[in-house]
This record gives structure tokens, sequence and C-alpha cells, in this order.
């Protein structure tokens, strides 16, 4: 079903009772277009979760001429206590629903005749806005933890979904969600964007055509932890009156509150995140999946090579990463902690890697070949965001489609439990489930604090 029909997604969702009969329409003036956009062409998206990442996503969607943001939601209230490594920095910057409400009336404010803007909504509790009728789509930036439910649900009501990177907490969440987006038929963008960029998919389009010979070896380095753990004596601290802390809980265990558990360092917990392992992870493991050409799979074996998790303290992932997987077509995964180590591909002909933006190769004319009318062309999208918007219109598959999340993440989520466990596993992709390990199997999936359920 074409989005440019005369008849909306959101309407046909609804049903035919009443719904054709309320031709919902709004004016373009907070938009700079003159006249109206009828809802065929625009798309009226929500956001949850307007952290730092959040309303880094919520700026590019609002840069899209035909989307409207008309809502978003987070349990921050307002904080300027998120901190962050990048060189632009977010130490001391707002964030949390009212920063971001504020951020989509000002953008609007500025494109109105009358200079002035209201038509955001802001919650604390995103089931309230995935049971608005006029949002079209959403984008899910929250904790790990927090993904799978609001995909599902989101699914459920008929949204096409955003979904921001690590796709998952655990192996099972990510299955419910590829069965949840495929029974509902809603379009799904994972948050990894290196599925949107030139070079990325070039290195992967040399590999793909052998231009290094048939893949041997795959290397990924991620980044240390880059923040420090409170001290192994830390004590509960009162809850902010800006934050809804069992709600940012959610589905995890209950726990005393304490400010190095949420935010940005949530990603060291293990209740919430799977540390660097699934943070950075999950882009390289994407890449390395994609060169591969086991987009739609996984590895068969998976074995630690000296990971390390701390003995005790509030920070529970891992401080070194270091693990293999082996594919059923015999390319082994190397992931390690190395700050500025590079991407590397090897094969039976020669090499080819990518270190700190630097595309070198052996042979050198490897990395400036030119890839033929009649060789393999990999899905070409040049921004992340904006292929999601094409792809609700046309119905189409996007860049990183939720199996692909799924099954990248998964990966990491596999090299996370082999490292814990310190033992060699065999791993079977098509069951998704370890071979005669039922410990492993055990890991595969976590209980949920009632009343939070899949």
């Amino acid at each position: 079903m074409s989005r440019d029909s005369t008849i909306s997604r959101r309407c046909f969702l609804r049903g035919a009772a009443g719904a054709l009969a309320f031709p919902y329409i709004v004016s373009s003036s907070a938009l700079g277009k003159a006249g109206v956009i009828a809802p065929s062409s625009r798309i009226a998206m929500g956001f949850i979760g307007v952290g730092g990442m959040g309303t880094n996503n919520m700026r590019a969607f609002l840069n899209q001429s035909d989307v409207q943001v008309v809502a978003v939601c987070d349990v921050v209230k307002a904080s300027n206590e998120y901190g962050h490594w990048y060189k632009k920095g977010w130490q001391g910057a707002w964030f949390g629903r009212e920063p971001a409400r504020k951020i989509v009336e000002d953008h609007y404010a500025k494109k109105s005749q009358s200079g002035r803007y209201k038509g955001c909504d802001a919650y604390n509790d995103f089931r309230n806005l995935l049971s608005r009728d006029d949002i079209d789509a959403v984008c899910i930036t929250t904790p790990d933890h927090w993904h799978a439910i609001p995909v599902v649900m989101a699914a459920a009501a008929g949204k096409d979904i955003y979904c921001e990177k690590p796709l998952t907490l655990t192996v099972a969440e990510g299955r419910a969600m590829v069965e949840a987006v495929r029974r509902y038929g809603v379009v799904f963008q994972t948050g990894t964007q290196r599925r949107s960029s030139q070079q990325f998919r070039f290195i992967c389009e040399l590999v793909r055509n052998e231009r290094i010979g048939r893949l041997k070896k795959i290397i990924t380095s991620i980044g240390k932890n880059n923040k420090e753990a409170p001290a192994k004596d830390w004590k509960p601290e009162p809850v902010p009156d800006w934050l809804d802390y069992d709600m940012w809980l959610g589905p995890a265990p209950w726990v005393p509150y304490h400010k190095s558990r949420c935010l940005y360092t949530f990603r060291f917990g293990l209740d919430y995140s799977g540390g660097q392992t699934t943070n950075l992870g999950a882009h390289w493991i994407d890449v390395a999946q994609w060169a591969n050409g086991t987009d739609l799979t996984g590895p068969v074996e998976v074995e630690d090579l000296g990971g390390e998790y701390p003995a005790d303290g509030l920070f529970t992932t891992a401080t070194k990463v270091h693990f293999r997987a082996r594919y059923a077509n015999g390319v082994e995964l190397v992931m390690k902690t190395d700050q500025d180590g590079p991407m590397r591909f090897e094969g039976t002909e020669g090499w080819i890697q990518l270190q700190q933006g630097q595309l070198t190769s052996s042979p050198e004319s490897v990395k400036d070949s030119t890839i033929g009318p009649d060789e393999i062309h990999l899905y070409k999208s040049n921004d992340h965001h904006r292929n999601l918007i094409d792809c609700i219109k046309t119905r189409g598959q996007t860049a990183a489609p939720v199996e692909v999340g799924h099954r990248s993440t998964s990966v990491c989520h596999l090299g996370n439990i082999a490292m814990t466990l310190k033992r060699k596993l065999q791993w079977d992709p098509d069951n998704e489930r370890f071979i005669d390990d039922e410990q492993a199997n055990r890991m595969l999936s976590r209980p949920m604090r009632s009343p939070w359920h899949l």
C-alpha cells in the first residue's frame, strides 16, 4: 500500500468504521509550506527516549520536510547530568522530555508566520504516546533493557519503528521483536547507521566481490569503557525529583538508585546493557555480518579468548572484551578491546582494513578498485533517517531491517555469554540455541520484573 494514496495508512489501520469520515489535516505553516499537508504525505512521529542520542535522532527527523514531530516521551523531565565522551560533548547539556518539547516547538515556531508554535505533547509513560491514533511512526532511543517491550507494543499499535542499537538486551527479546514486526507488517529500521555509509558499503562490496580472495578472518576492535566505576563501597542516593526511577528500571530488577546506574552510564550494568560489547560492537559486528553475507544467520561456534569482568561493584559489564566466533563458511570473527585498533578483513589473496577513518589494503590497488555493474552491489542508502521515511511511504525494506539488527546484536550477546562461561560454545543459528549446553541457553533470556512482560 503506497503512502501516497488518498487514504492514509493511519486511517487504514484504524479500520473503515468512522475513520474515513475524519479527514485529519493540519496546517503546514509550522513546516514552512503553503496550504495544508494531508496525512497521506506527512508522517507524524513520536519519540520515546530523548536523552543525548534520542535528541540527536529527533533533530534528524525534524529536518525531514515531510515529518511532523507531535510527541516526545522520557522518564526524565529535564536534567543536565548527562555526560558523554564525544568531543562535541554533552556534559552540562539539558535533556529529557521538556527540553525535547522545547526543541520541537522552537523548530516549528521559526518556520511559522506567527513565530509561535504549540503542538508537541510530552509524556512520562510511553504507553500514552503509543495509544495515539494520529502517530504513524516512533523512534525508540531508550536504554537497551527498554527496547523490546516498546517495540512489540508499537508494532501491535501499527506504528512504524526506528529503534537504536544495540537492538536488544537478550537473544530472546530480539526474536520477539522480529516476530512482532513481521506479524503486524510495520516498517522497521535498526539504528546501525553504518548501513547508510558509502564507505562501509564500499568495503563490504570489496569483500563480497572477493577483491581479497575468499574471506578468511574478520577482526573488529572496540574502545575500552569510557567511564570510571563508582567506588566499590558506593551508597544508595536519593532519587532526584526529575526522574521516574521505577519506570526507568521497568522490567529490570529493583535496586537502590545511584546516579551512575542511569543516564549514559546505564550501559555498564548488565541488568540494562551488554557493555561495550553490544554498545560499540553492535556497529562493527553489523559491518562484519554484512561483508560476510551472514545478515540473516549467525556463527556456529563462539569462544572466550580472555574477556574480563569486574569482581564486584556497580559496573558489571566486561572491562576487557576478547572472543572469537566461527561461521559455517569457515570465516573467523574476532572482537577485542583495542582503543584505536582496526576493522580488518583478511582473505586468501590479501587484506583490507579501516583504522581511524583511513582505508588501506594489500594489494594497494584493492582500495581503489571499482565495483562493476555485473558485480554484487549492496543496499544503497546514504541517510539512515531519510531511508526510514522513504520506506514508510513505499512500504519497502529499510537498510537495517529488524532481522538484520537482531542477528548482528545476537553475535555480541553470544560473545558476552562465552566470556562469562569461559568456554567454547556450539551455536545453532537456525534455532537460536546452544547445542547441549543448558546453562548457556538459560542466558538467552531473562525474567522481567512484574508487571512488565513480552
